[in-house]
């Protein structure tokens, strides 16, 4: 978060001192040449810039400073009375004017985004509640970081429930952003934590989700997920269209938990086949697994590479599992240098029993 608040903090002041910045340089520009050359319209560059990230208050000083300047300007060219000076004015009183009312539209739209982000942050929030911190033998470790565009709230989603059948979890993304992601992802949360209780085998927590998903989505949209089921020395994971997760063995081994088979994200399960079964990955005591959505290795730097998550994993090695992971989400920041595009959710489950 500090390098991209840095940056935005920079180019905000940057922003502000600009319109003096300009004053000054036609004063000087000004006063360097012959008198009678006039630089004087474009002192409405003033409140022109200020007009891009100042209040109507500071707009109308930025305005009236220019003014003020332009009158001795207007001695020293020898203009003062003459129609070009009087002209020279009445555009510095215009412009001032109009970039009064931008500033105001402006702050007006400024005030409305910042609202329906809060909107769909709320909503968000009451959709994912925390989840516990320990689960049978498993301490869980979580990561969300929200995209910074405006009112762009994402749909990523995740769930953790211990059940008859043990520990289920969920992670999803939702196709789309702002609040129908939000919605939409409320049906999947809703449908997945009755399904989980109710249902004995995975493949039938899925297709309930999926038929009550199929009643609320129109059009082409889908969800991807990834449904897991943790056993003894195991884990069973179902794929929906979901990046695989990445697999830290205790010995010292990484790669990703890949599907045997493709399946189609939630929403589009009426264009093709059956659900494949669930695959098994071993996952015994001292193990790791990585869910995360595709905001994190979708993620890029100055130069357009995305995240290395894999080259990361060392990251994820620490005895608690969510300072480490906490530890990767400031490396993802790191990598970023900025905003993100869009949301990255990370859930880290390490097996550690007693």
């Amino acid at each position: 978060m500090g390098a991209g608040y840095g940056v935005a903090m920079n180019s905000q002041s940057i922003l502000r001192a600009l319109p003096f910045i300009a004053i000054l340089l036609v004063v000087v520009i000004d006063l360097s040449t012959e008198p009678g050359v006039g630089f004087l319209p474009l002192l409405t560059l003033g409140p022109a810039f200020a007009s891009v990230a100042g209040g109507v208050r500071r707009t109308a000083m930025v305005g009236a400073l220019a003014l003020a300047i332009c009158i001795p300007l207007a001695v020293y060219d020898d203009l003062l009375g003459k129609p070009q000076n009087n002209l020279t004015i009445a555009a510095i009183i215009g412009v001032t004017a109009a970039s009064m009312m931008a500033s105001r539209l402006r702050n007006r739209r400024e005030r409305e985004l910042a609202n329906v982000r809060l909107v769909a942050e709320a909503a968000q929030r009451v959709l994912l509640r925390p989840v516990p911190r320990r689960a049978g033998d498993l301490r869980v470790a979580l990561s969300y970081t929200s995209a910074a565009a405006e009112a762009q709230i994402g749909g990523d989603l995740y769930e953790v429930v211990t059940t008859p059948e043990g520990v289920r979890i969920l992670i999803g993304d939702v196709q789309g952003k702002g609040l129908e992601a939000v919605e939409t992802a409320a049906w999947v949360l809703g449908a997945f934590r009755e399904a989980a209780y109710d249902q004995s085998e995975l493949p039938g927590v899925v297709e309930r989700v999926e038929t009550s998903l199929a009643r609320h989505l129109s059009g082409e949209k889908f969800v991807t997920a990834i449904f897991a089921e943790v056993h003894d020395g195991e884990i069973s994971l179902l794929n929906c269209g979901h990046p695989a997760p990445l697999v830290l063995r205790r010995d010292g081994g990484v790669h990703f938990a890949e599907p045997q088979e493709e399946a189609l994200p939630l929403g589009l399960g009426t264009l093709g086949s059956p659900r494949p079964k669930p695959h098994r990955v071993p996952f015994g005591d001292g193990d790791q697994i990585l869910f995360y959505t595709d905001g994190v290795i979708e993620a890029r730097d100055r130069q357009g590479r995305f995240y290395p998550l894999r080259e990361r994993a060392h990251l994820l090695r620490g005895a608690d599992p969510q300072a480490a992971l906490d530890e990767l989400r400031a490396d993802l920041l790191r990598h970023a240098g900025g905003p993100f595009p869009d949301d990255a959710a990370m859930l880290l489950l390490h097996r550690h029993p007693g």
